[in-house]
């Protein structure tokens, strides 16, 4: 069941995500006011992604996946593609994009004007996609 919540909620992520960064580029480019609409779509993408990385984290350890690194061992883990990708890549990566949330969206709140709100989220935010489609398991997903 987690498995299944972790997959469904990756489109909620996905989605706000992908509207966050959409409205600070737009916000970049246009040279528009930085409005509260804006500002709780920053909110919703910085709160969706801290519960799916709180979702993955409780999957990644009831999983049978972690008991391969007793089972088989770092070195086994590490050359098994696979297993790389489900118990090092994804869980790292994704971790890392969601720090990269945290940190755009504490740094733009700091900023006064308009354009560095926006830029900051906009360089962070799409960072952060990107890094998360780096290593979506696309073969299973979004099965």
């Amino acid at each position: 069941m987690i498995k299944s919540v972790h997959s469904y909620w990756a489109y909620l992520v996905l989605f706000v995500l992908l509207l966050a960064v959409f409205k600070a580029i737009l916000g970049v480019i246009s040279k528009k006011e930085y409005d509260p609409k804006t500002f709780r779509v920053a909110l919703f993408t910085l709160i969706v992604s801290h519960i799916q990385l709180l979702i993955g984290l409780v999957l990644y350890f009831t999983s049978s996946r972690f008991s391969l690194w007793a089972d088989l061992g770092v070195g086994e883990v590490m050359k098994t593609a696979v297993h790389r990708l489900y118990l090092v890549e994804h869980p790292t990566i994704n971790i890392l994009a969601v720090a990269l949330i945290t940190i755009g969206y504490s740094k733009h709140k700091k900023k006064r004007l308009s354009a560095p709100k926006f830029k900051t989220l906009a360089i962070f935010y799409t960072i952060a996609l990107l890094l998360i489609l780096s290593r979506i398991p696309w073969d299973v997903w979004p099965n």
